[in-house]
């Protein structure tokens, strides 16, 4: 018999024979008659055990212990004494794993473990319905990036995690040994994408790894995530850029909110699907809002953490929305991306731009430098050799065309979408600076 669902039960008729399967999550015995809750991934079902029809295996099934794996075959009884509707009258219980007692940490228990715990033991931690459902709203999300990038004509790619040179710098870079060489782990595949424009791809993206060697601990970062890059050639200028970024936002949050409503429901979290086109507002006049907010500044006058936030809660009252772009960023603020195109007219700002959510920067983007002799200008200016960039720059020598794209924290993304309190929760296994296993 083939194993089904908890949910494929209500299509079953009253008294039909079926396999089922799980954790066993509770055990309430009565003494003539027990109760079995047993957990699959769809929700949880009940099974009861009579002493007079069970005969000497009632005492055995009764001390399974809790989060024990087993198979349950039986048959359907409707009734009313369940929120389900329905419940299995077993003829078989079979136990496939024993849990060990005491568990490490609870399941079902109402009082939440501390985050160290339940990261330890995050295998137990995932049996929680409200943890699980975060990784099936990210599935979705996922799914929704992808049929967009489909429908555009974006091809996906995989680029290397283990590079010669960082693309911002070697700050934050993990340093490898390859084969005895110097090498590092990727920050982003910034080159490649640029790289993958001179080969005539023309529209493509990645979903994968990239790493920062940060040394900090905040509820927003990690050392390594998930990065949704995208890269599109032939455009006019950043507004391109930005609109296609836009879009890709409004789609996949309607893919979620259309599979995924119950789920969102479950965990209590309305989403809202940014209008087109999402607002725009130049970095000077961010910061013109902060001094009008009260904003202070010990050094620069830039948008921090602080300044996100504030801005986030400006731009929700005043123009209703969760989402906006910070742009026309200052050149000396982008001093790290010698790949980004500035204004002709004002060589002093950038094409580039942030999209914030929630007060919190989502995406960072914008045009790149495709003209060679600007690019090694640029990269001199910031005292990198070109040298060590050799293999990056020789595409820029025979035809590139005008280009740009973005950068996505897709772990930010689920933290916002879901208001999650750290990061970490939407991680299934997190890496930080002091969490390096399991």
């Amino acid at each position: 018999m083939k194993r089904i669902y908890s949910t494929d039960v209500r299509e079953l008729e009253d008294g039909e024979k079926c396999k089922l399967a799980g954790w066993l999550q509770e055990v309430k015995n009565l003494g003539g008659v027990a109760f079995l809750k047993v957990r699959d991934r769809m929700g949880v079902f009940q099974v009861v055990l009579v002493k007079k029809e069970v005969g000497d295996e009632f005492d055995d099934m009764v001390s399974i212990p809790r989060e024990s794996v087993v198979e349950i075959e039986g048959k359907k009884q409707v009734t009313d004494q369940t929120d389900l509707g329905y419940e299995i009258l077993p003829t078989s219980v079979v136990v496939d794993s024993f849990a060990e007692k005491p568990l490490p940490l609870g399941v079902i228990d109402k009082v939440d473990a501390e985050m160290d715990t339940r990261f330890d033991n995050r295998f137990l931690d995932l049996r929680k319905e409200e943890k699980r459902l975060i990784f099936e709203v990210r599935n979705l999300l996922l799914e929704g990036i992808r049929e967009f990038f489909h429908n555009e004509g974006f091809i996906e790619i995989n680029t290397p995690k283990i590079v010669a040179a960082g693309a911002e710098g070697g700050a934050t870079l993990f340093s490898v040994d390859y084969y005895g060489r110097d090498a590092y782990l990727a920050q982003s595949p910034q080159l490649f994408k640029q790289m993958l424009m001179g080969g005539g791809l023309e529209r493509v993206y990645e979903i994968a790894p990239a790493y920062r060697a940060e040394d900090f601990d905040t509820i927003r970062h990690t050392s390594e995530f998930i990065s949704l890059d995208f890269e599109m050639s032939f455009i006019d200028s950043s507004d391109d850029i930005m609109d296609m970024t836009g879009y890709m936002i409004e789609h996949s949050l309607k893919y979620v909110k259309r599979k995924g409503s119950d789920k969102l429901d479950k965990l209590g979290v309305e989403v809202t699907v940014p209008e087109h086109p999402i607002k725009k507002i130049p970095h000077s006049e961010c910061i013109e809002i902060l001094e009008e907010l009260g904003k202070e500044w010990e050094d620069e006058k830039s948008v921090d953490t602080e300044g996100e936030k504030m801005l986030g809660e400006y731009v929700k009252e005043k123009y209703g929305t969760d989402f906006f772009f910070i742009t026309e960023f200052p050149t000396h603020l982008k001093k790290n991306t010698f790949y980004a195109m500035r204004k002709d007219y004002d060589p002093s700002i950038t094409t580039y731009f942030d999209l914030e959510y929630k007060g919190q920067e989502l995406v960072s983007g914008g045009q790149r430098e495709h003209r060679y002799d600007v690019l090694i200008n640029q990269m001199e200016e910031l005292e990198l050799d070109p040298d060590d960039f050799e293999s990056y720059l020789k595409t820029f020598k025979y035809g590139m065309p005008p280009h740009g794209g973005i950068g996505l924290g897709l772990d930010r993304f689920v933290q916002q979408l879901l208001d999650l309190n750290n990061i970490r929760e939407g991680i299934l296994f997190p890496r930080d600076t002091s969490r390096l296993e399991p």
